[in-house]
């Protein structure tokens, strides 16, 4: 396996470091590391994009989250191991990621479950946390990057 081309990111200097600055801005607002990473896992696996998976697997693991809930994350909604906050921000990942699937794409009660758990400032960070992922997602999906490869 072979990238296409070196990720746009990396190329474009300035747009990496928008990326890495709307990042750092999702850390700083009432929604936690690991939900974050579950988020990030989340929206990677829907959409098959294996870099994300691999990376936010492995993160999520580092931060001291046990191989029971990285497995069970793209069936979250049928094990034990979630609470409820962040089963909010699941069903607002999946949602949001898959905006085209349905005419009402973020249903009233996806979003009031996800705003009884976050304020509005956490709201905003798990929303922009979201919204990042899947443009990560896009980019290492358009260019083929390799799970587990240096980036170019």
């Amino acid at each position: 396996m072979q990238a296409r081309m070196t990720n746009p990111a990396i190329l474009l200097p300035d747009a990496m470091q928008a990326l890495f600055a709307l990042n750092k801005a999702t850390e700083k607002d009432g929604l936690s590391e690991v939900t974050r990473k579950l988020v990030h896992l989340r929206a990677s696996q829907i959409n098959s994009c294996s870099v994300c998976v691999h990376m936010h697997s492995l993160e999520l693991r580092k931060l001291g989250e046990k191989d029971d809930r990285i497995f069970a994350v793209a069936a979250w909604r049928d094990t034990p191991w979630f609470t409820p906050a962040e089963r909010a921000a699941l069903a607002l990942t999946e949602a949001v990621t898959r905006v085209a699937d349905k005419s009402d794409p973020v249903p009233d009660d996806v979003w009031e479950e996800a705003v009884s758990h976050y304020d509005e400032k956490a709201i905003s960070a798990l929303l922009l946390t979201i919204a990042l992922i899947n443009v990560w997602n896009r980019l290492n999906a358009a260019v083929r990057q390799v799970a587990g490869a240096a980036w170019n």
